[in-house]
């Protein structure tokens, strides 16, 4: 007797193994997933865009004989000292406490041979970052964890956070395993408790108190220091507003793709916006109070190639900020630990456990043993190699589309591939004039 055809198993797309995994991790322990990184789904990024070059209606630059510049200047409208950098690429802040030790001394030499800046994140500055980095941008967080005057004057320029793109809203978060006495010391904490960064600044409220605070690290430091802002992205026009309203000196913009180094996943995954989407509202603000280029745009969140820098310059950013890509150069999730991730659980590409402090490439951790396997010199030569390789890149399509500097990039050399980005990035669909959700269409 034939066998009667069976219906083929379908997999709820509702109730994926993703989903199901979640919901019996959380029935058997009661609390909610910790982890670091940015956001995981699928959200339109600069994979949706291409440059269109140049070819009868353009005219390109011969890459081996004219020129491309690449220097951006951050910090002109007030400070008396601005940061000159050779490249359009710096360094997000990334906490010592989070990171250990030789993974902030690496940021720093890397930094410093490419010609760029770093910054210190929440808990304060190190003497082994600071001694390694030519160019030091000094995080000023709502906790106050590590704020020292003195470190404020022994910085390039001042970073006050009010929102992070993967958190928006929300504070940080270090567990005990982490907090050793060197941590602790920095951070006024006892050892081996679990600390919570708070997700709002204690001595102010809104943007009129937001300048008198910016005026008063202005005075601290004799108004030689540029001062960034750094938001989330949540309503990124209105924030930019507020925050050029403020006094900033930059604007630094974190989509929801940028990483922490701890948070719920529920908070990355279902706050704030894609970068992708968040670049034009914040160009529109500045361009809105006649600022664009004078106030200085940085946008953070998922910058991983040269493409993105460029495209991310071409929507009207001045540069540019990575932090899990610099991890990834420095050596994090590098399949040679393979072994020791499957150990943890996870595998190479996927670990994200970084509040556990059991890193086995001894970048997030302050186990002194796993620690010892990141040396600081090496780590350093390869972030300033891949530094190196996202500058060559930009350089290469700036000049495909005839620009003498990569600031010289414009929305007008893009086109979109899907409806999504094109509505997002105000740029037309690929083979069509039309930009979705544009007056007249």
């Amino acid at each position: 007797m034939a066998k009667t055809p069976q219906t083929e198993p379908r997999q709820s797309w509702t109730f994926s193994n993703d989903v199901n995994s979640e919901i019996r991790r959380a029935a058997a322990t009661g609390i909610y997933d910790i982890r670091g990184g940015g956001a995981k789904r699928r959200v339109p990024h600069f994979d949706d865009l291409l440059f269109l070059g140049a070819s009868m209606s353009r005219y390109p630059l011969e890459g081996y004989r004219e020129k491309c510049d690449t220097s951006v200047t951050l910090g002109t409208r007030f400070a008396k000292k601005p940061i000159e950098l050779k490249i359009p690429v710096t360094i997000a802040g990334m906490s010592f406490g989070a990171l250990s030790g030789h993974a902030k001394e690496a940021l720093g030499r890397g930094a410093t041979m490419a010609g760029t800046s770093t910054t210190t994140g929440d808990g304060g500055m190190t003497e082994e970052e600071r001694g390694h980095s030519e160019k030091l941008v000094y995080q000023y967080l709502p906790s106050r964890y590590g704020m020292n005057p003195d470190d404020l004057r022994r910085a390039d320029a001042i970073e006050v956070v009010v929102g992070q793109g993967a958190k928006p809203g929300g504070g940080g978060m270090l567990l005990g395993q982490k907090i050793t006495e060197r941590v602790a010391g920095m951070r006024d904490l006892p050892v081996g408790i679990d600390q919570r960064s708070a997700c709002r600044h204690p001595d102010w409220t809104g943007p009129d108190d937001l300048e008198i605070k910016i005026l008063e690290l202005r005075e601290i430091t004799n108004w030689e220091k540029p001062i960034y802002i750094k938001i989330g992205g949540a309503r990124p026009y209105y924030d930019t507003a507020l925050a050029v309203k403020a006094g900033a000196d930059v604007v630094v913009l974190d989509g929801m793709q940028g990483g922490t180094a701890a948070t719920q996943d529920v908070f990355i995954e279902n706050v704030g916006q894609p970068t992708l989407a968040c670049i034009r509202p914040a160009v529109k603000a500045l361009q809105d109070l006649g600022m664009h280029r004078e106030v200085q745009l940085v946008v953070s969140g998922g910058i991983r190639t040269g493409a993105d820098v460029a495209k991310a310059l071409a929507l009207g950013a001045d540069a540019v900020a990575i932090g899990t890509a610099a991890l990834v150069a420095l050596g994090d999730n590098d399949p040679k630990w393979e072994a020791e991730y499957q150990k943890l659980g996870t595998t190479t590409g996927a670990y994200d456990d970084w509040h556990e402090g059991r890193d086995p490439a001894g970048i997030t951790t302050q186990d002194p043993d796993l620690m010892a396997r990141l040396d600081p010199i090496e780590a350093g030569r390869r972030l300033r190699n891949y530094l190196n390789v996202l500058t060559l890149e930009c350089q290469t399509l700036a000049r495909a589309c005839g620009k003498s500097h990569v600031h010289n990039l414009e929305p007008e050399d893009l086109c979109a591939l899907t409806i999504e980005a094109a509505a997002m990035a105000g740029v037309p669909l690929a083979g069509t004039s039309w930009i979705p959700g544009q007056s007249g269409f």
